[in-house]
């Protein structure tokens, strides 16, 4: 008498498409670490130094365990250039925004709109505005660099801006970039007012608003009577 066996069917190899979609989770899902590691870092320096944080806290503080942290960033270091540099997105958004119409001859309107600009983007970007005035000066030397390359490289680019107003079409590359860098230097130290204002006042910031643009008119204005070194 013959026996029959059932012989089970082998497994079906995955579709492509599940493979890809399986890929694109496993992706998505690493990316909603990564993000949740660089909001919770910036939660957790809103009154507090970077390098008073730990990775255990912040891989707690994303709802991970401290050695999956390595598969996101390379160190803590490495954590906070990134953060750097997403806020930095932000700033280089708000100061290019404020020079798009830049023109010494139309200097109280064109200023009034950066400041206005600059308000803005303070106010729904608080964390990452905040991050970078604390860090600009703080203890981690990998995130001081980061910050001071990417202002240096705005002073540069707003430089670039102004050598294209005719007034300016004779001045050498060095005093360009000097009135740039007075120029930024003014927006950061509004930034850092208008944070404080926010934490003192309940974000009343019209005053350091209105000494802000009075700062960058006076060095507008000031710029046509300055005799560049290359005349």
């Amino acid at each position: 008498m013959s026996r029959s066996r059932n012989h089970a069917s082998p497994p079906r190899p995955p579709t492509r498409s599940a493979a890809v979609d399986a890929s694109e989770s496993r992706s998505a899902r690493k990316g909603r670490t990564r993000q949740a590691l660089l909001d919770e870092t910036l939660a957790l320096v809103s009154d507090r130094s970077f390098a008073s944080l730990s990775l255990r806290e912040v891989a707690k503080a994303a709802g991970i365990v401290p050695t999956a942290f390595y598969r996101h960033f390379a160190s803590m270091e490495d954590l906070g250039v990134t953060v750097v540099e997403d806020s930095m997105r932000v700033l280089r958004k708000t100061l290019r925004e404020g020079r798009r119409d830049l023109a010494t001859r139309n200097a109280v309107p064109t200023v009034k709109s950066s400041v206005a600009i600059l308000v803005t983007q303070v106010r729904e970007n608080e964390e990452q505005f905040r991050f970078l005035i604390r860090e600009q000066h703080g203890g981690v030397s990998e995130i001081r660099r980061a910050i001071d390359t990417e202002l240096r490289l705005f002073v540069k680019e707003l430089a670039i801006d102004l050598s294209r107003i005719p007034e300016l079409a004779h001045w050498g590359a060095d005093d360009l970039e000097l009135a740039a860098d007075l120029m930024v230097n003014v927006l950061l130290q509004a930034v850092a007012e208008m944070l404080e204002a926010n934490r003192r006042d309940n974000g009343d910031d019209r005053e350091v608003t209105a000494r802000s643009e009075r700062k960058l008119v006076m060095v507008i204005l000031g710029m046509n009577s300055w005799r560049t070194s290359r005349q």
